[in-house]
């Protein structure tokens, strides 16, 4: 397994403060005395030499004497850009406090306040005056890397265009994938791509660190991301290029034009598609039921929204549906009510997932204008509910009353986040469907209790999938990244579910266990890339090894 990297083999490059100042190689105070006299730290650091156990503790004491989580949550990003071998280790042990800090919800506050808690570089900076210059900028790379996320910031959680506060996106992704999928932090790089924002509170901010420009949009925006791209496989043509946080209209775009050039993937439509899927099917599953047999409502038809549907869809006709009978089964709404093959303003996409009239008739609504979401409820008669709205009670009593009635074992997914803009809270959803219902959301809630049983909310996250592809697709040395891919992800992280086994449990498995997770997904991943010709052909055991050659643990 790979641990972190010795001191020895940089001592030419790194001496004295700079190799203190080298987040990467510093040790701190566990720097032994022989290292501190052959790397020329005599006297720069306090004599006594901790172990990383040690050093673990006292981290763990100051973050304890931070009371709000935005000075966590800066605390903790200092730590990173001293040292992350110190960062990971102390996350790893107190996983479950804080990862909520590291990234959702914390990390949308720290989006929104991106310029005011700014200290240190880290990653790099493509703003739009800039762009002739990608190649000289990449130059300044100076070091492999293996996993490139990469925002634009404009559409951030469900807080909207935060313009360069994007990049607390990519670089909280990437503790993820080293936290989670043992990714060797070395390994990754964050990038924002400073395309200004039309966010008024930002550019009258005079703290705002970004381009003060409206944005870049249209013939102009593609152009720019053809130049990023083109220097990415320049610089880079064995990365994995991970899409985050982009505009609906622009993410399918861009991922439909690049999936085949490299080897990338959007992380909020394929990412949260397998995640959700994965965790749909434990539910109904859990609840005794089958998903060829539930109808399935969808509030929100952005990028994330229809990239859910699409993967159950598909799951549905891999399980023996045609494709129309497998798409009469999921009512998408978006802001014009239901789509249906009525409306004219459909784009190809949405026409996927569009009801045909001859499945609406009968209903006691006039299906030939809007069909609203409370509509939609009440004929339709889902067994499954998901939101990914970014509107927080948009999941109303009446319609959680109505969806009640007619399934015994509701479930129901207020996928949006940060907390604030969830669709519902778990504690009503319970109170609404008199203990029944089968609960999974974006942001973390506490366990509820509910005559006399606590409910153990699952955080539908993308933690539990782009780690374990990232690790997957290492592990494989995979070219591209397939549907098949993520269908395999989806399917191995049911698997993990504990409600499998005890219907009161989780829907998912703790954060504590989730590096084991992430090795059996990336397993499931390597072994879907070797089928679907696109990764080095290997044997089982050959993928084993891999993995845990490749997964980075923080040790010294």
């Amino acid at each position: 397994m790979n641990s972190g990297r010795s001191t020895e083999e940089f001592t030419i490059e790194k001496r004295g403060v700079l190799l203190i100042e080298d987040p990467l190689l510093n040790k701190g105070t566990a720097f032994t005395q022989e290292e501190r006299v052959k790397h020329g730290l005599l006297g720069l650091l306090p004599p006594h030499v901790d172990t990383l156990e040690e050093q673990e503790e006292r981290a763990y004491e100051a973050f304890c004497d931070f009371h709000t989580d935005i000075d966590k949550h800066i605390f903790l990003r200092q730590l990173q850009d001293e040292n992350e071998t110190l960062f990971y280790r102390l996350l790893l042990e107190h996983i479950t406090e804080m990862m909520p800090i590291v990234y959702t919800p914390v990390v949308g506050l720290a989006c929104q306040r991106f310029s005011h808690i700014y200290r240190r570089p880290r990653g790099i900076f493509i703003s739009y005056p800039e762009r002739d210059s990608m190649d000289a900028i990449f130059e300044n790379i100076e070091h492999d890397v293996d996993v490139i996320v990469v925002t634009d910031g404009e559409r951030i959680l469900g807080l909207g265009d935060q313009g360069v506060g994007g990049m607390g996106i990519p670089i909280g992704k990437l503790s993820l994938y080293t936290l989670c999928g043992g990714v060797d932090p070395a390994k990754t790089l964050p990038i924002v791509l400073d395309l200004g924002t039309n966010n008024q509170e930002r550019l009258d901010d005079p703290r705002y660190i970004g381009w003060r420009e409206n944005r870049i949009k249209g013939a102009e925006y593609d152009a720019f991301i053809e130049q990023f791209v083109t220097a990415v496989k320049k610089r880079f043509p064995h990365v994995l290029l991970q899409w985050e946080d982009f505009a609906s209209v622009d993410a399918e775009r861009i991922i439909d034009k690049y999936r085949d050039d490299l080897c990338t993937f959007n992380d909020d439509i394929q990412g949260t598609a397998a995640v959700t899927t994965g965790t749909i099917l434990a539910a109904i599953t859990a609840a005794g039921g089958k998903l060829v047999d539930q109808n399935i409502v969808m509030l929100g038809a952005g990028s994330a929204g229809v990239g859910i549907c699409l993967q159950l869809k598909q799951a549905m006709i891999d399980n023996g549906h045609s494709e129309a009978e497998a798409r009469s089964h999921f009512y998408v709404i978006d802001r014009d009510g239901l789509l249906h093959s009525g409306r004219t303003d459909l784009d190809p996409l949405h026409q996927k997932l569009a009801q045909s009239p001859e499945n609406l008739k009968g209903w006691d609504c006039d299906v030939t204008g809007t069909i609203s979401f409370a509509d939609v409820v009440r004929n339709s008669k889902p067994g499954v509910l998901v939101g990914a709205t970014g509107q927080a009670g948009a999941f109303t009593e009446e319609i959680i009353r109505e969806m009640a009635k007619h399934t015994n074992r509701p479930v129901i997914f207020p996928l949006s986040n940060p907390t604030s803009r969830a669709e519902a809270i778990p504690s009503d959803l319970l109170k609404w469907t008199d203990g029944k219902a089968v609960i999974a959301t974006g942001s973390p809630f506490d366990p509820v209790e509910y005559n006399g049983v606590t409910h153990y909310i699952a955080q539908c996250n993308n933690s539990y999938i782009f780690p374990a592809m990232g690790l997957g697709i290492l592990a494989s040395r995979a070219r591209r990244v397939t549907d098949s891919m993520f269908m395999a992800a989806a399917f191995a992280l049911k698997e993990t579910s504990p409600a499998l086994k005890d219907p009161a449990a989780s829907l998912l498995p703790s954060l504590t266990t989730i590096r084991e997770v992430g090795r059996k997904i990336a397993r499931a991943v390597a072994a879907a890339a070797i089928e679907a010709g696109v990764a080095d052909s290997i044997t089982e055991e050959e993928i084993d090894q891999r993995i845990e050659e490749t997964m980075w643990t923080p040790e010294y």
